[in-house]
């Protein structure tokens, strides 16, 4: 994911916030603000060879703390187009980003996901992401309180 990638990958994070269960975030971010606060070697872009490398999708994350205990753990996104739904491409992604993390020496990836995102929860599992928990009425989000369901994979590269 590079600068070029911009307008594609915040208009994906547009798409996704405004079907209603993708994020609690209700516009994206600057990409200044994006780029600030995701790792630079663990942000990723599926792109469509076939139409001028078209942004299919993306994958990224942050540390979930500065604690140094926490310094192989990290929490994803992972937004698709809502054209390229259904074709893999999410999967591709979670694993380049499996691939990444494993090889700088994360053991833990994470997210959040609200519990209608079934498509998400179901991709997650089919790549080794198990369900920790449900935090239940975490947030409002458009006047009504969601739970959100924790997700997490263990590398088991990593002991």
């Amino acid at each position: 994911m590079t600068d070029e990638h911009a307008p594609a990958v915040l208009d994906i994070y547009r798409h996704g916030i405004a079907t209603g269960d993708a994020t609690f975030e209700t516009e994206p971010p600057t990409w200044a603000r994006f780029t600030a606060t995701r790792l630079p070697g663990h942000r990723w872009v599926a792109l469509d060879h076939t139409a001028a490398d078209r942004v299919l999708g993306w994958v990224a994350c942050t540390p979930v703390s500065n604690r140094c205990v926490y310094a192989g753990v990290v929490e994803h996104s992972v937004y698709v187009h809502p054209d390229a739904r259904g074709r893999g491409v999410g999967r591709l992604l979670l694993h380049r980003l499996i691939d990444s993390t494993e090889q700088a020496g994360i053991w833990t990836i994470q997210s959040g996901v609200f519990p209608e995102n079934t498509a998400s929860l179901a991709l997650h599992h089919a790549c080794g992401f198990r369900t920790v928990g449900v935090r239940e009425r975490l947030g409002r989000h458009h006047d009504r309180w969601r739970d959100v369901v924790l997700i997490e994979r263990r590398s088991p590269a990593i002991t």
